[in-house]
């Protein structure tokens, strides 16, 4: 996971086992325990040791009978940029299980984390040569798509659903492999259902609610989820925001409904200390149990799931007096920024800022890159007006921006 973001307190009902068993605590250690390992040296992105973590994946989806839906075998090889100057070669893993359905699920997970500290994203003060292990982050939801990979392949049930297991790279230079997916998709994402994203499962506290994000993208979710986790016996809360800090953002910027579950930032996030001995197996076993019931519920709507646009969320601006409601392509490599969405009723859709816009100046500020326009945010005032200079393809365009 890359940045922390908002979220709304609703919450349900307390309890410590989950009603259904499809998913044992045995399997999800087994596969945290491989991924999170020194050996693998924190699955730094377009490493040997990263692309060691692609093979268990894909030798895994193997094993299950999944159809190899990558662009070679079960990998979709991608170049990922770290800056303007390094490029690496990344690689998502995907599996599918084909139902000869009209429908699709998509059930994802980024198996990147911060390596030995070389790349950025550390929070240790002294990162260099620390093998970031990632065991939460985000070890923990590979092992989720993985067990409900194999549930679903050899449940001897047919769904009226196909699955789309998928494992991204480099999430956390930016959400790059789930970017190139939804851009490069290899199955047709019109029939894709929905998006279901696991990261940061792993810290499970019963007598805390976890987080259930996506909550607005879809009238669905308010309507058959409680029931589930009320029989479940699990708290939550919700985030209603579509796009965040996560893979399901490139899915939910597509106009694919999405749900994101994540059991919280520790002080252990992002530093080496994110570490095998803490995660609670059983717990995280409890939350697959409920989404496996919460996925076969959904499987049984006979139709499309009704898509909704939602707020995107404030926090990666939080520091600031003043905020455009933009959703960023971390992966552009400037000169300008390139936005992705914007938010309803904010500065920047209010300004006429579009989706695909280069913004190339704010102001008197030349953007370069996102930081400096994370620079430029931190000089103005709620009221205040300036003219941003849009690139909207062949056309250059001044636009007046009020806070």
């Amino acid at each position: 996971m890359k940045f922390p973001y908002i979220l709304l307190p609703v919450m349900m009902s307390v309890g410590s086992f989950a009603q259904s068993t499809f998913i044992t605590p045995k399997n999800v250690e087994k596969h945290i325990t491989f991924l999170a390992s020194d050996e693998l040296k924190g699955r730094g992105t377009g490493t040997k040791d990263e692309q060691k973590a692609a093979q268990y994946i894909a030798n895994f989806f193997n094993e299950l009978g999944l159809q190899p839906k990558g662009t070679n075998g079960f990998e979709q090889v991608f170049k990922a940029n770290i800056d303007t100057v390094h490029v690496l070669d990344a690689r998502n893993v995907v599996g599918y299980l084909d139902n000869g359905a009209d429908r699709t699920i998509v059930i994802g997970a980024h198996y990147d984390h911060l390596g030995e500290g070389y790349q950025r994203g550390s929070l240790d003060v002294n990162a260099k040569g620390k093998i970031h292990n990632g065991a939460d982050d985000n070890a923990s939801g590979v092992a989720g798509v993985l067990e409900l990979a194999r549930y679903y392949a050899k449940n001897s049930l047919k769904e009226a659903h196909n699955f789309l297991f998928i494992c991204f790279s480099a999430e956390e230079l930016g959400l790059l492999g789930s970017k190139y997916y939804a851009n490069n998709p290899t199955i047709d994402l019109a029939k894709v259902n929905f998006m279901l994203n696991f990261d940061m499962i792993g810290r499970f506290d019963p007598t805390k609610p976890i987080t259930v994000g996506g909550w607005g993208t879809s009238p669905t979710w308010g309507q058959d989820i409680p029931p589930v986790m009320e029989r479940e016996k699990m708290a939550f809360k919700i985030d209603s925001s579509g796009a965040g800090a996560s893979d399901h953002t490139s899915f939910y910027t597509k106009r694919i409904p999405v749900l994101f579950f994540f059991t919280g930032v520790h002080s252990d996030y992002h530093r080496p200390s994110d570490d095998i001995a803490l995660i609670n197996f059983a717990g995280e076993a409890q939350i697959l149990n409920a989404v496996a019931n919460i996925v076969n519920e959904l499987d049984k709507l006979p139709n499309r799931l009704e898509y909704r646009e939602t707020a995107m969320p404030m926090a990666q601006n939080a520091s600031f007096k003043v905020t455009m409601g933009l959703l960023l392509d971390y992966s552009f490599n400037g000169p300008g920024i390139k936005v992705d969405g914007v938010s309803k009723g904010r500065p920047a859709e209010n300004a006429g800022i579009k989706g695909g816009d280069l913004i190339l100046r704010l102001g008197k500020y030349n953007l370069n890159t996102i930081y400096d326009y994370m620079g430029a945010l931190g000089k103005y005032e709620k009221g205040q007006t300036v003219e941003a200079e849009v690139q909207r393809s062949n056309e250059k365009l001044t636009l007046k921006v009020t806070f």
